[in-house]
């Protein structure tokens, strides 16, 4: 675990990092710099893209992962390669092809509601062409073990080029059209300069040579399609439903705030799932069960502990921070509260969806996350019209905690391991008694000093007894050598 909790820790320093600059962004910028509207269009280009992305890469992010460690000379792994730099092509040119010629068609279907989309759907397919090419190049590095730039450019980049655009919107040097513009720019300038580093570190040597295997990876490529736009589905479905439902599609940035405070709690394991994969992919490789077993087990404690007490700071909060930005915004409290808890057993599964997506089951388990998939849809369709934004986030909430369970159960099932302990429980309860201990206790002060206040009293109560508990090796050593630091 050197390696996973030396990058994991540079990773989430980034990765929160990115996650600050985004808070700063979605709850103060986002929210006074330019209109509701505007707001909600930005959600919906987004997380359509982050829809798209799966199919526009054709899996050539995941193959890479899973299957670099197979080749063993130069030759073979080159045009490997190969196929994976040209992969993405094979999808994203016919969808350009159809989409240039039934724009007229798809832009009815997608703009009933909110007809202000229907000039911006190319910004989608760009937007999730450079999210696809910078994943694969993303992956180019992970399998070298070297995460912490990717994950730079992955979780800081593009938030820092949202705030200068939106300061630059803001003091009228640009128009409102050239600041959405830039925002695809951003990501498109982004997918370049992962290319050039990538590039840096292992230059392509195009070969065009028979591959071995090449019909397990193109069908491996093909169903993690499946699998990546499941996540993904998952995630930004609610969203881009919410356009076809409500209007106006102001609803989607008041939605979209609440979906991001909540999402903070998944940093710990975004940053650690970026050296988890291929370390997972190695393992299964070898056939090591008992270096898997260990690194499933110590993965889900160590996010569970991490993520417990981003939960904690979020839901015993949540009511000052909703005082602090725009009362337009602060209606999606239950939103927060879904959300969270889903967000919180996605941290306890650990290595998880890298055992399953890097196994030989994974064609099983796509086919779980299809039907999961559509349970999603169903379930949106159902309790949008019913209950607005909270029957979306309960929709997800279904979705995820039936999904999670499965995936749990299966890889029980199959390689006989649970990524729960007697500590898991611990953890459990700590957590529910701090939470019956602190939601209804707040200082009569500004709401920054409560928050400010509460989340150090929190801090100290949860470090203490996360100590006394040594739930989580890794987590004590980290927190012993740190306070040892500071003697």
């Amino acid at each position: 675990m050197g390696i996973v909790i030396n990058q994991s820790f540079k990773n989430t320093i980034t990765t929160y990092l990115g996650f600050g600059i985004g808070a700063i962004n979605a709850l103060f910028l986002y929210t006074n710099f330019i209109t509701d509207e505007y707001y909600g269009l930005v959600a919906y280009i987004l997380s359509a893209a982050n829809i798209m992305m799966p199919l526009m890469a054709f899996g050539a992010h995941n193959t890479i992962v899973k299957f670099y460690s197979t080749f063993k000379t130069k030759n073979s792994l080159n045009s490997f390669l190969t196929l994976m730099l040209l992969l993405p092509l094979v999808l994203s040119i016919p969808v350009a092809i159809v989409g240039y010629l039934a724009y007229d068609a798809i832009a009815d279907i997608l703009s009933q509601k909110n007809e202000i989309v229907r000039s911006y759907l190319w910004y989608i397919f760009i937007t999730a062409i450079s999210m696809s090419y910078f994943e694969v190049f993303y992956a180019w590095m992970k399998v070298q073990m070297q995460t912490v730039f990717g994950n730079f450019m992955k979780e800081i980049f593009h938030r820092v080029g949202a705030m200068a655009l939106l300061f630059l919107v803001y003091f009228n040097v640009i128009t409102i059209d050239q600041f959405l513009m830039g925002i695809v720019g951003v990501y498109v300038l982004r997918a370049f300069i992962m290319m050039l580093y990538a590039f840096t570190k292992r230059l392509p040597v195009f070969r065009f040579n028979k591959i071995d295997k090449l019909s397990s990876i193109l069908k491996y490529s093909s169903l993690i399609i499946i699998a990546g736009s499941i996540a993904t589905l998952i995630l930004d479905l609610d969203k881009v439903m919410l356009n076809n439902f409500i209007e106006p599609i102001s609803v989607v940035a008041h939605y979209s705030v609440a979906v991001f405070i909540a999402t903070v709690i998944a940093v710990p394991q975004r940053a650690m799932h970026q050296i988890l994969l291929p370390l997972t992919a190695k393992f299964l490789n070898e056939n090591n069960k008992t270096e898997l077993k260990d690194l499933y087990q110590r993965s889900s404690l160590t996010l569970y502990v991490i993520s417990g007490f981003i939960f904690l700071l979020i839901v015993l909060n949540i009511n000052e921070l909703y005082d602090i930005i725009p009362p337009e915004f602060s209606g999606g409290l239950i939103v927060v509260f879904l959300i969270s808890v889903a967000k919180l057993y996605d941290n306890l599964l650990g290595n998880n969806n890298a055992i399953l997506f890097n196994s030989d089951y994974y064609r099983i388990v796509l086919l779980f996350g299809v039907i999961l998939a559509v349970l999603a849809v169903v379930l949106n369709l159902i309790l949008i019209p019913l209950y607005g934004i909270n029957g979306s986030a309960l929709a997800t909430f279904i979705a995820i905690i039936v999904y999670n369970t499965i995936k749990v159960y299966f890889v029980n099932q199959k390689f006989g391991m649970l990524p729960f302990t007697s500590e898991t429980l611990k953890i459990s309860i700590v957590l529910l008694c701090i939470v019956l201990g602190f939601y209804f206790w707040d200082f009569p002060f500004n709401p920054f000093v409560n928050i400010a206040l509460k989340s150090i009293i929190i801090a100290i109560v949860y470090g203490i007894l996360i100590l006394k508990l040594n739930v989580s090796e890794d987590i004590s050593t980290m927190m012993m050598k740190y306070l040892r630091l500071k003697k």
